[in-house]
């Protein structure tokens, strides 16, 4: 009896032996990481910044109330073996921009607006290209969470297709009626924007109008959703909504090691869980045999690659495929 007890503990502390504790965001993470040689590559994508302030990107509040399920009926459509919503519809701009939410929870509405600026293309067949602002969804949306404290993706779309989102750019874009108003940081040493810290101003307030010179009205720059709606976890459902319909908006728990993420496939290697984060989903593939989603951040073009990031696909790794929502514009 003893003997199988001391087996078992033996090999608990074995695996805790096989996984050490690293500090998050040093040399000694990407240097195990690298080592491990899987599937990607980690480096460094913020120096010099207080780790609190990576947790604070984290403000996605996961397994929230659920919009309805939207079952798409694929009736024999063959879906290609890699997809890129950049190449398929490239007079849509939106679709490869990369933003930065800055010291501020707001991943959640970021995935939102990002994913619904490239849908109002999509559907518009490219008449209509317009940044939907950030700032709106985060600020106005009460039923969303806690603003820049976090929030659920869901409510987000659910706002959208009831309130309507005016057009808003990127910080000191001067684009849209209601651009970004919180800074990016430097995520590098020597750099000219403001260090990233975990202090984080409060949310920005409710503004129901344009900055001063900006026509058309607060009220009539609103583009509205028809529906949204909760995609299946099923990895052929949510490729058959991307397909037909444009990037949706995704969810999982970041660990400590995804903050390194440079390149090739992420999987969870090392590292505790820092919090819940969204993101835009706007294709898929294999690289090296090893199914992907194509992602796009909101942690600044100096992030990843180039702000973009591939994620394990198929095994639900970290819930990515249990929280996807979209909707269809108006």
């Amino acid at each position: 009896m003893w003997r199988a007890a001391f087996l078992l503990l033996a090999a608990s502390l074995s695996v805790s032996l096989a996984r050490p504790r690293l500090q998050p965001l040093s040399s000694e993470m990407i240097n195990y990481i690298n080592k491990l040689n899987t599937t990607w590559k980690a480096g460094h994508n913020f120096h010099n910044v207080d780790y609190s302030y990576v947790r604070r990107l984290c403000g996605t509040m996961l397994k929230g109330p659920k919009l309805p399920v939207m079952v798409q009926y694929a009736g024999g459509m063959k879906l290609p073996e890699g997809f890129d919503s950049r190449e398929q519809w490239p007079n849509c701009p939106t679709l490869k921009e990369i933003r930065d939410q800055g010291s501020c929870g707001s991943c959640w509405a970021f995935g939102a607006a990002e994913a619904i600026s490239d849908r109002v293309c999509i559907h518009s067949n490219a008449k209509v290209s317009v940044e939907i602002s950030s700032e709106d969804l985060l600020t106005c949306c009460d039923s969303c969470g806690m603003g820049c404290n976090g929030g659920y993706p869901s409510a987000a779309w659910d706002f959208w297709t009831k309130e309507g989102l005016v057009s808003g750019g990127l910080y000191d874009s001067h684009v849209g009626c209601r651009p970004y108003t919180i800074p990016p940081c430097e995520h590098h040493v020597n750099g000219s924007r403001p260090p990233c810290t975990g202090e984080g101003g409060d949310t920005p307030q409710c503004l129901n109008q344009c900055v001063a010179g900006y026509t058309p009205s607060y009220k009539e720059d609103k583009h509205y959703g028809k529906t949204s709606y909760t995609v299946l976890s099923e990895v052929e459902q949510i490729q058959y909504e991307i397909y037909k319909n444009g990037p949706v908006e995704g969810a999982f728990t970041v660990y400590e090691d995804f903050v390194q993420y440079k390149s090739g496939v992420y999987q969870h290697v090392s590292g505790s869980a820092v919090g819940g984060h969204a993101i835009k989903i706007l294709g898929w593939g294999k690289e090296g045999g090893v199914p992907y989603w194509l992602c796009a951040n909101s942690w600044n073009t100096d992030w990843g690659d180039n702000g973009f990031f591939k994620f394990l696909r198929g095994s639900d790794h970290c819930g990515i495929e249990s929280e996807i929502v979209a909707g269809i514009p108006k």
